[in-house]
C-alpha cells in the first residue's frame, strides 16, 4: 500500500473492520489534506495550527535532511507520496528538467503579489514563463566569529591568508559554497561565479589547497560548528546563522560580518510536484498562500528566526526583529550572491574532493 493510501484512510480514522464497509472512494473524498516534505524548522504545529483550524486542511508532514536527498526522493517516485515540497530555489531547474513539477496557479497564492522585489525578478525557479517554485523563505550563510578572540572583524580573506588563526577556522564541506566563496576572494566577478570558465575554477582550487592548510575543520553539522566556536576551537568560520545567536545568548560575544565581495544569499521555496490530484492541488495553493501570509511569518521571523519571501508580515515586528532576519534594511540583498547550478556541478565535486585530498 503507498504512503499516500495509508494517511488518506489513517486520517478518514478507518480500521480494518471499515474497509469492508465503505468503499475506498469515500476515504478518498471525505479527506483534505497536504502531505508536506520540507525542513522540521518550517512545519512545527504551532506554526501551522491556525491554518489547520481555519482551512479544515490536514497536514502530514516528512521532513528532509538536504536538498539532494530531498530531490533523489522525488526523482526515485517519491512524487506521488507529496503534495508539497520545498526545493532550493537553485534547484528547482533540476525538478523542472527532470519533469518533477507542475506550475503554479499565481491567482490562488494572492500572497505572491507582495513578494519582495528581487524575488519578482529573479528568473530562477521559473521556465517559459511559469513559476515552478515559488520564494519561500530566505537568508544569508554569512561569516561568524569570536569577536572576543579576533582583532577586527574578518572578511573572506581572512579563510585563505589568516596565518595568525591557523588552525582555529572553518570552512562548510560544501562544494557549490566553498568554490564560490573561494571565487569572491580571488576577484571572480558575481555574475560569472557559477558560470566560471576551466582556468578561473582553477584559480579557485589553488586558494582553497591553500586554504586547507589554516582550517580545522571541514564541518557538516552546525551543532558541532557551534560547539567548537563554544570552546574556542574555531575563532572564525563561514556559517548558518544559528551560531551568531545561539551563543550570544549564552553571553559569549560573538560577531557576525558581511564581506563586500559579496555573501551567499539562500532561498527555498514552495513546489508542487507533478501528478498531485487536482484536489490536494488545490489544498497545496491555499497552504502556500498561509505560508507566505502575515500569521506564518511572523511566527517563523520570531521562533525561527527566519525571513519568509514577502512582505506581509514586516510591519507586525519590532525593529529588532527585522533586523534579526535582515529585513530592517533590504539593501543587504545588494551583496548577495544567490546560489546557482553550475553547468557541470560534477566538476565542482570532482574539485572539492581533490582540494580536501590534498
Amino acid at each position: 500500500m503507498f504512503r499516500r493510501t495509508f494517511l488518506k484512510m489513517m486520517a478518514a480514522g478507518t480500521a480494518g473492520a471499515m474497509i469492508g464497509d465503505i468503499p475506498f472512494e469515500a476515504f478518498a473524498a471525505s479527506d483534505k489534506t497536504v502531505n508536506w516534505l520540507t525542513w522540521e524548522n518550517l512545519a512545527y504545529d504551532k506554526y501551522i495550527a491556525d491554518f489547520i483550524a481555519s482551512s479544515g486542511i490536514k497536514i502530514q508532514k516528512g521532513f528532509i535532511g538536504s536538498d539532494d536527498e530531498q530531490f533523489a526522493k522525488i526523482r526515485a517516485g517519491g512524487a506521488k507520496d507529496w503534495d508539497l515540497i520545498t526545493p532550493g530555489l537553485d534547484k528547482v531547474e533540476l525538478y523542472v528538467a527532470s519533469g518533477l513539477l507542475q506550475p503554479l496557479d499565481l491567482a490562488k497564492i494572492p500572497n505572491a503579489e507582495k513578494l519582495y522585489a528581487p524575488f519578482k525578478s529573479t528568473g530562477l525557479g521559473k521556465k517559459d514563463g511559469q513559476t515552478y517554485g515559488i520564494p519561500f523563505y530566505w537568508g544569508i550563510n554569512p561569516m561568524v566569529y569570536r569577536a572576543d578572540l579576533m582583532d577586527e572583524e574578518p572578511d573572506w580573506s581572512t579563510l585563505f591568508e589568516g596565518t595568525k588563526y591557523k588552525g582555529r577556522l572553518a570552512m562548510r564541506d560544501y562544494a557549490l559554497e566553498g568554490i564560490a566563496i573561494a571565487a569572491m576572494y580571488v576577484g571572480i566577478e558575481r555574475s560569472r561565479i557559477f558560470k566560471m570558465d576551466d582556468k578561473e575554477l582553477a584559480e579557485c582550487k589553488k586558494a582553497c589547497i591553500a586554504q586547507k592548510k589554516l582550517l580545522r575543520t571541514y564541518w557538516n553539522s552546525i551543532a558541532d560548528l557551534t560547539n567548537l566556536f563554544a570552546a574556542g576551537e574555531v575563532v572564525c568560520a563561514f556559517s548558518w546563522v544559528p551560531p551568531y545567536y545561539d551563543l550570544r545568548a549564552k553571553g559569549i560575544d560573538m560577531g557576525m560580518a558581511k564581506p563586500k565581495e559579496g555573501v551567499i544569499g539562500w532561498c527555498d521555496t514552495c513546489a508542487i510536484p507533478a501528478g498531485t490530484t487536482p484536489e490536494s492541488t488545490e489544498a497545496a495553493h491555499e497552504l502556500i498562500n498561509f505560508l507566505l501570509g502575515p500569521d506564518y511569518g511572523k511566527k517563523l521571523a520570531i521562533g525561527g528566526p527566519y525571513a519568509i519571501s514577502t512582505s506581509t508580515a514586516r510591519d507586525s515586528l519590532t525593529d529588532e526583529e527585522q533586523e534579526k532576519i535582515f529585513i530592517k534594511d533590504m539593501s543587504v540583498m545588494d551583496s548577495f550572491v544567490w546560489k546557482e547550478n553550475p553547468a557541470d556541478y560534477g566538476k565542482w565535486v570532482r574539485i572539492w574532493n581533490e582540494v580536501k585530498a590534498s
